[in-house]
C-alpha cells in the first residue's frame, strides 16, 4: 500500500479519519510519498481527498472524486433539503436548517413567526456549525438570530444553523452521539456495508435543557472528543461500557435494558444509510470527469463515519 501524505494529515489526527489512517499504518505495510507516487501498488491511500489521479493508472483508491465537496455542511444541507421535499417521510429525521449568511433573513423571519405562535417557555434553540469546521470548532448555540456571531459580508464564512433537539437521548444523565462506519465499495454496482460495532462519545457534563443561562456550557451539549479531552473532566476507561468513549454495542445493551426495540434501531439505521444513495448520481459525474473511460484509471471505495 502507498500512503500519500500530501494532504494535511495533522488536521484529522483526532478525528475518525485520523483513527482509520493510524490503524492502516499499524497493520498494513505502507510507503509514504509526500508528493504522490508513480510505482504500482494495491491500494493508494489518500489522507483527506481524492487527487493525483493522473499518476494512478490502476489499483484502488480509498476516496471518491468529489466526495469531500459534496459532504461539506452547506452543500449537504442544500442537497438534503431538496431530497426531503421529494421524500419527506424518508427524511423526517433531518432538522429544519438554513445556510448563513445568504439565508439569514429567511431564518430570522421563520424564528420570529414561530415565536409568535408558541409559549415563551417553549422557545426553540438552534445550533450553528461552520461549513468547513471539524472537531467542534466554533460550534455554538443560540436562541435568537441577533446572537449570531457572523451574519453578513461577502467574505463571511458559511455556516449551517439547525433546530436543536432540546431533550436528547441520555445515558447516565449524559448526552451522547453514535458514530458508525459505512463502506461504499463501488459506484458502478452500488454496494454499501455497515459495521456492526461503532463508537459512542459522551459529554463530560450532565445534560440540562438549553436555556439562555447555559447556552455557552458546550461540554454538556457537544460530544466532540477534541473539546471534551481538554476539559479536565474526560474519563479514559479500559472498560467498553464506561468513560466518555464507549462501544456502540454497550449503548445498545443499555437501551435494550430500558425496553428499546434494538431490531427497530438497526432498521432505522439502515434506512438512514440508504439515504446516501441520492448522493451517488452527483458523485458519478465527478467520477467520470476525473477517471475517464477512455484511459486506464483506478477503482474507488470510501469509508464514511
Amino acid at each position: 500500500m502507498f500512503w500519500d501524505s500530501s494532504d494535511d494529515i495533522e488536521e484529522c489526527t483526532t478525528s475518525a479519519t485520523g483513527f482509520i489512517n493510524k490503524c492502516i499504518e499499524d497493520v498494513v505495510p505502507t510507503v509514504t510519498f509526500p508528493v504522490g507516487r508513480w510505482s504500482a501498488c494495491n491500494i493508494y491511500w489518500h489522507g483527506v481527498s481524492f487527487h493525483d489521479n493522473d499518476n494512478i493508472l490502476s489499483e484502488q483508491v480509498n476516496k471518491f472524486p468529489g466526495m469531500l465537496i459534496r459532504l461539506k455542511k452547506a452543500t449537504l444541507s442544500r442537497s438534503t433539503r431538496t431530497d426531503a421535499e421529494l421524500l419527506p417521510w424518508d427524511y423526517n429525521f433531518y432538522p429544519h436548517s438554513c445556510i448563513l449568511p445568504e439565508e439569514y433573513h429567511l431564518f430570522s423571519t421563520q424564528v420570529q413567526h414561530t415565536a409568535k405562535e408558541t409559549e415563551p417557555s417553549l422557545k426553540r434553540t438552534f445550533i450553528v456549525k461552520p461549513d468547513g469546521g471539524s472537531q467542534g470548532e466554533v460550534i455554538y448555540l443560540i436562541r435568537d438570530p441577533i446572537d449570531l456571531r457572523v451574519i453578513a459580508g461577502s467574505q463571511t464564512r458559511q455556516s449551517v444553523v439547525q433546530e436543536y433537539i432540546h431533550k436528547p437521548l441520555l445515558i447516565d444523565k449524559l448526552k451522547l452521539d453514535i458514530r458508525l462506519y459505512v463502506l461504499a465499495k463501488s459506484l458502478e454496482l452500488l454496494e454499501i456495508y455497515i459495521a456492526k460495532e461503532g463508537l459512542s462519545r459522551f459529554c463530560t457534563e450532565p445534560q440540562q435543557e438549553p436555556s439562555q443561562k447555559n447556552l455557552s456550557h458546550v461540554l454538556m451539549q457537544l460530544t466532540n472528543y477534541s473539546l471534551s479531552v481538554q476539559s479536565g473532566k474526560f474519563i479514559h476507561s479500559d472498560r467498553l461500557s464506561s468513560g466518555n468513549k464507549r462501544t456502540f454495542s454497550s449503548v445498545l445493551y443499555r437501551l435494550a435494558s430500558k425496553g428499546v426495540d434494538i431490531k427497530k434501531v438497526w432498521s432505522d439505521i439502515i434506512s438512514l444509510v440508504k439515504t446516501v444513495i441520492t448522493r451517488f448520481p452527483e458523485l458519478k459525474v465527478y467520477y467520470l470527469a476525473n477517471i475517464l473511460p477512455v484511459k486506464p484509471g483506478p477503482t474507488c471505495f470510501q469509508m464514511h463515519n
